[in-house]
């Protein structure tokens, strides 16, 4: 498969339809109240299968990173080179503006400064006028034994709330553990954990790092962190979908 194909893809209108099919005020009222909401099947599994081969790619990647090298955990992950495959930029594009308004909304509950425009080219100029400049989505790959430890992708100064994952993989014949997982942490509470179940094709919307919660006193802050379970058996393949670009 090349760039060119994947750039020449005419589904830029069904993508757009298909995102704006899902119940977007019930996706924020998860979103608020758990840091996580789940789009299903976004994607077909052939679409699955045409942006899991661009990994043996590596023209289309601007760097690969090995994450045992790291401490990250044990996997590997390559991020995209401009310009982004057609599929991943209509997404971006997309999903963005159905963000943008509660990102606002939890950066005033939280007190910040920082407000998000309307549109992804937007935020991109702002993350370019601050020395981010480099695109952030991604693929990752894990083989047995895999498992992504628990971080934040914040890549700068300016980080856009929200990130979302695409399961590229069929974990009913592909492989087996490697769960989406999510942390919460509250002030002077033990973190809570959550399992974000997706089938190939399924998508979920999490929060990268804060979020408001409300408290007796007003709302307050809760810290989000995110990885992968270990993966038993077979190989998963994921697509990030990270709004901000990177120094």
């Amino acid at each position: 498969m090349s760039l060119d194909s994947t750039m020449r893809s005419n589904q830029p209108a069904a993508l757009a339809d298909r995102i704006a099919s899902y119940a977007w005020p019930e996706l924020e009222a998860a979103l608020d109240a758990n840091g996580s909401a789940r789009l299903p099947q976004l994607l077909e599994p052939a679409r699955c299968r045409e942006l899991r081969a661009l990994y043996a790619e590596p023209e289309l990647f601007r760097s690969q990173v090995i994450m045992a090298r790291h401490g990250y955990g044990l996997g590997e992950y390559q991020y995209f080179a401009r310009p982004l495959p057609g599929p991943i930029a209509q997404l971006r594009q997309a999903l963005y503006p159905r963000l943008a308004p509660l990102a606002n909304r939890w950066s005033e509950r939280l007190r910040q400064d920082t407000r998000f425009p309307a549109s992804l080219p937007e935020l991109e100029a702002m993350c370019a006028a601050r020395g981010q400049t480099q695109p952030t989505p991604l693929i990752l790959k894990y083989v047995a034994g895999g498992e992504n430890r628990l971080h934040q992708d914040l890549y700068g100064d300016l980080a856009f709330p929200m990130q979302v994952v695409v399961l590229l993989s069929d974990p009913t014949r592909e492989f087996r553990g490697g769960e989406f997982v999510l942390t919460e942490q509250r002030a002077r509470m033990q973190s809570r954990v959550e399992v974000v179940p997706l089938t190939q094709g399924d998508a979920a919307i999490f929060a990268v790092n804060d979020r408001p919660i409300a408290a007796k006193r007003g709302d307050t802050r809760v810290k989000m962190r995110h990885g992968v379970s270990r993966v038993h058996e077979g190989e998963r393949y994921t697509l990030g979908i990270i709004f901000h670009d990177a120094r």
